[in-house]
């Protein structure tokens, strides 16, 4: 097996690629990185050239072509043992910038690169040589691109993505990238981000979120633009967290152990980082071909230039009788082999400029696509062993390179415009526009126009309404006052004569009335005189009984003795009773739990047949015994469904009403356990146990019994038929109370499950509204704690899909009663929590809310539509993924916003 040499390389060899003939380039000069450090605060040119500095031109006049160096790796021990005989088959040049190939002992090929790097060369001077020139137009506003390419064992990885933990000089090209990039930026107006992927067995991968492993490729049918957007994306503040984003894509990426190689690569690893620029500047437009030296400015305003950094660690060919690749292992080695074929048809399409450039024939080739187009930037390294027992695939290897050097970037050779056609294009295009803008004016003023007629009848009409109202309203008001006025004057009229007639009676009767009134008088004093009697009578009563106390209140009476004897019998007398009391209540608790043994006793006897006669009770007896101790002091949960049978539900719901605490307590509990079982329900609620747990929640301020009642409730509020009967006792509004007065984690989250299990239910949406279940479901998220969250969100869940279904089937209109109630800013707030079940009922709450069109304009000012989006890209479950997809997608309120804002779902 091969070894690592100094550390440094993976060692191994590659396959041979096709032959291609030697072709000769020259040096491509960089700039110096520090020198644009200085001038990086003048704002750059607002167009992009065709060239920058550092790429406009080579030595041999052609210009924008890819930059390919080559780089040597020394021998490894196992090479120094077998080759000890032979001299490398490779002979550096670099002052030269060649490289001679030997055939054999007397012949050898001379190729030219860009540069040649020995075995000797550092990481700085390969990342200076390679990749700076590519990184500095990167921040300049271009894309750019590095690949690293050679058979396996060469160096590739070591090269591209070494991190240098333990030297700080073996940085590879990525990390020291990051780092220039990071230096260069301003972290107020600028943003980096970055994205890690692999492409194995000719699938995209995501090594950041490596349960990601199926990324589409998109390709802008305008601009043909590559993106990925199911790919994770990191911002990048620090070089720490590029360092660490790294090791981590590096520790999910898929190695193995060959016979060239032990760690051999079997993936193409690809570092994207997206790079975003903001500066005030000036765009300057020529006014005419003519006159170029004059031209219009415009006024300062904010430009925004994007880029994009694309480092590739290309898999090493290898042949597979040389690297012993057999199963699976050998299926990789298929798959990597076809994309770099692959990518070597592209390159040979291009190198002879063919009409034809198959670039869709595999992955790889569509996601370096940018690399060969356009304005892009591109550098490639080429690794190669020294080893003559691998001199065909270090041939192959720098024919690939040789044939790269004749592609160049400046594809688009139309680029030199025809300036008059564009100008015809554009007069066309702003006359097919004026003449839009004009229909859609006229459109608009006969749409005015029409709104205003419509007005000015509406209100012709409702003033001539008015005034038919007013005259109606005159005319009655008319008519009652000449009623009232006529039925005053009847009145006036009728108590003038009946004035008239009193006074006639009054003369002929007057002395009849004073005779009567002396009688009455008389009458009067005798009634007075009799009740000052009766009154002296009981005043001197009275007197006398306060003589008889008197006199029994002395020492001499004895009355104090006998009180006192009195008192302590009473005493005595209620002590035995709350005794008596104590006692009956222990051996109710003895007799449930007597009855329990009994009943496994029974069963145990039954099992074991009547063989052993009467003396094997009591072991038995006392087994049961000890294993229901056993369970109880550990708090496990002792079977029930026994004691139901053979105590009767009845006697355990009447210990509900028990005095002692304790008693009820254990009562409540089993009538918990027996209602977690469905068979159970329907007879609990036939004998009274529904009534009796919400009399317990009325009634007690134990925080032990609510919390057990709540969970019982919640068990049979699962049932559709129990959740009726819980609304029409009240049971909505007492869940509720309880919900407001409790603190106890525990009981909170009781409540909440019943609340929630009352919330799936179709027919009690407006009575579960009315009677405060909503508000008080919000209301518990004050607890914060996790399981109370996730009830609260599942209730949520269950109400916003009721109203979805009953929106949809059209029994229900207007917006939904959450968001009235205020429930949409916490569902925001939280619909990207940590926690997973919270995240996936408030997740699937904001979908069903977003079905109803409705709800659309509320959702979108409060911020749910960001979080639609989110949920459409990022969510770990599919079924959610594609509701949110198609809910965005169905509704035009949505869509309609998505365009303003130039978001695609």
């Amino acid at each position: 097996m091969a070894s690592s040499c100094n550390g440094a390389f993976r060692n191994g060899s590659s396959s041979a690629q096709r032959p291609l003939k030697p072709l000769t380039a020259s040096n491509l000069k960089s700039t110096s990185f520090k020198s644009r450090v200085h001038s990086s605060h003048a704002p750059p040119p607002p167009f992009r050239r065709s060239y920058p500095s550092n790429f406009s031109a080579t030595a041999d006049g052609v210009p924008g072509r890819v930059r390919v160096a080559v780089r040597l790796r020394p021998r490894n021990a196992e090479e120094l043992a077998a080759d000890a005989d032979f001299a490398d088959c490779v002979e550096l040049q670099p002052e030269l910038k060649r490289l001679k190939l030997r055939k054999n002992n007397w012949d050898a090929d001379t190729y030219e690169f860009d540069d040649v790097l020995t075995e000797f060369a550092s990481q700085k001077r390969v990342y200076e040589v390679v990749a700076k020139p590519v990184v500095e137009s990167v921040l300049d506003g271009y894309n750019g691109t590095v690949m690293a390419y050679g058979q396996t064992g060469t160096g590739k990885t070591f090269t591209l993505g070494h991190l240098g933990d333990d030297d700080t000089a073996s940085r590879g090209i990525m990390a020291r990238a990051m780092e220039d990039v990071l230096a260069d930026i301003s972290p107020e107006t600028d943003s980096v981000s970055v994205s890690y992927l692999q492409l194995y067995m000719e699938a995209v991968q995501d090594l950041l979120v490596p349960a990601n492993d199926n990324i589409s490729i998109v390709e802008d049918p305008k601009t043909g633009d590559v993106s990925l957007p199911g790919a994770t994306v990191v911002q990048i503040r620090d070089q720490q967290s590029i360092v660490e984003l790294l090791r981590l894509g590096e520790a999910n990426r898929i190695a193995a152990n060959t016979k060239l190689n032990t760690e051999s690569s079997r993936s193409h690893a690809i570092l994207m980082v997206h790079v975003k620029r903001s500066f005030a500047g000036r765009e300057d437009a020529l006014s005419s071909e003519i006159d170029n030296a004059s031209h219009l400015v415009k006024p300062s305003k904010l430009i925004v230039r994007k880029s994009k950094l694309v480092l590739v660690d290309l898999a090493g060919s290898e042949r597979v009788h040389k690297s012993g690749s057999e199963g699976h292992m050998l299926e990789e080695a298929k798959s990597i082999n076809l994309s770099l074929s692959a990518l070597g048809k592209c390159i040979n399409a291009l190198a002879e400029n063919s009409p034809h450039v198959p670039i869709r024939d595999s992955k790889l080739t569509r996601l370096l696509k940018d690399s060969f187009g356009g304005t892009a930037r591109t550098s490639l390294i080429v690794t190669i062993g020294p080893s003559p027992r691998h001199r065909g695939e270090t041939s192959s290897t720098i024919l690939f390179g040789q044939r790269a050097m004749k592609v160049e970037n400046m594809l688009k050779i139309k680029e030199e415009f025809d300036y008059k056609s564009l100008s015809r294009k554009l007069e066309i295009q702003v006359d097919k526009l004026i003449a839009e803008n004009e229909r859609q004016q006229k459109a608009f003023d006969n749409e005015v126009e029409r709104i205003n007629q419509e007005a000015q009848n509406r209100i012709t009409e409702v003033e001539r309404n008015f005034a038919e109202a007013l005259e109606k309203e005159r005319l009655k008001c008319q008519m009652e006052y000449m009623e009232s006025v006529k039925e005053l004057e009847e009145k006036l009229v009728a108590n003038q004569r009946r004035h008239d007639c009193d006074g006639f009676i009054n003369g002929n009767c007057n002395g009849e009335e004073l005779g009567s009134v002396s009688e009455e008088v008389s009458e009067l004093r005798k009634l007075l005189q009799n009740e000052i009697q009766l009154r002296k009578a009981a005043e001197d009563e009275l007197n006398k009984l306060k003589s008889q106390f008197e006199q029994f209140m002395q020492p001499g009476a004895g009355g104090d003795t006998e009180i006192v004897r009195l008192h302590r019998i009473l005493e005595d007398e209620a002590y035995k009773k709350k005794s008596l009391e104590e006692e009956v209540a222990i051996l109710q608790s003895q007799l449930l739990q007597l009855t329990f043994e009994a009943g496994q006793a029974k069963e145990s006897l039954e099992r074991s047949g009547s063989a052993n006669g009467f003396n094997g009770v009591d072991p038995r007896m006392s087994q049961v015994r000890h294993l229901q101790f056993k369970e109880t002091v550990n708090g496990q949960k002792a079977p029930i469904a026994p004691l139901y049978e053979h105590v009767g539900l009845q006697k355990i719901l009447s210990l509900l009403e028990s005095e002692d605490a304790n008693v009820r307590i254990h009562a409540v509990k089993v009538v918990a356990n027996l209602a977690a079982e469905e068979a159970n329900q329907e007879k609990i609620v036939e004998s009274g146990g529904l009534t009796s747990l919400l009399m317990l929640l009325r009634s007690f301020e134990d925080e032990t019994i609510r919390r057990v009642a709540a969970g019982a409730i919640a068990n049979l509020a699962m049932n559709e038929a129990n959740q009726e009967l819980i609304m029409v006792q009240g049971g909505i509004s007492l869940l509720s109370m309880t919900a407001a007065d409790a603190e106890d984690p525990q009981t909170l989250r009781m409540v909440a499950g019943a609340i929630a299990n009352l919330c799936g239910n179709d027919k009690l949406q407006m009575k579960l509204r009315s009677e405060g279940g909503i508000r008080a479901l919000l209301g518990m998220e004050r607890c914060g704690h996790p399981d109370v969250l996730s009830q609260v969100a599942r209730g949520i869940a269950n109400f916003a899909k009721c109203e979805s279904r009953a929106s949809t089937q059209g029994l229900k209109s207007g917006r939904s009663l959450l968001i009235e109630d205020g429930a949409l800013p916490w569902i925001v707030q939280n619909a990207n929590n940590e926690a997973a079940p919270i995240r996936r009922h408030i997740e699937l709450a904001l979908c069903h809310l977003a079905q109803q069109e409705v709800n659309a304009k509320e959702m979108i000012s409060g911020g749910a539509l960001w979080e639609l989006v989110r949920i459409s890209r990022d969510c770990s479950r599919e079924d959610i993924r594609t509701l949110a997809r198609r809910t965005l997608n169905s509704s035009s309120t949505f869509r309609s916003e998505m365009r303003r804002l130039r978001i695609e779902c």
